[in-house]
């Protein structure tokens, strides 16, 4: 899954630090199709697992790099991430999401 991560640098996202681990925080920086397009309110939509446990949705920062924020590693299995505007228009990775293995 680490080269998946690279390649979502394309994509307009990054994490720091780059490979999570459980129980710590991350932040995500967004410059992707959402803000590309002119959103000016981006939602990180997380989840854990298969099966998305943990949802959580986190309001982006605007910065001079896109859009940020912090979060919450609240378990060691995948993460997975999708952006969402304040339109209700979705960046996922066209349906994929953008996923990142948690070390534990």
């Amino acid at each position: 899954m680490q080269r998946a991560s690279q390649d979502y640098l394309k994509n307009g996202i990054a994490l720091t630090p780059s490979r999570p681990q459980a129980h710590d925080k991350v932040t995500v920086t967004y410059s992707g199709l959402l803000p590309q397009s002119g959103a000016t309110h981006v939602y990180a939509h997380v989840g854990f697992g298969d099966n998305w446990r943990h949802i959580h949705d986190y309001e982006m920062v605007k910065t001079a790099g896109g859009f940020e924020a912090t979060v919450a590693v609240v378990q060691g299995d995948t993460m997975h991430i999708a952006f969402k505007d304040c339109a209700g228009h979705w960046d996922n990775n066209s349906g994929n999401n953008y996923s990142f293995e948690v070390w534990h």
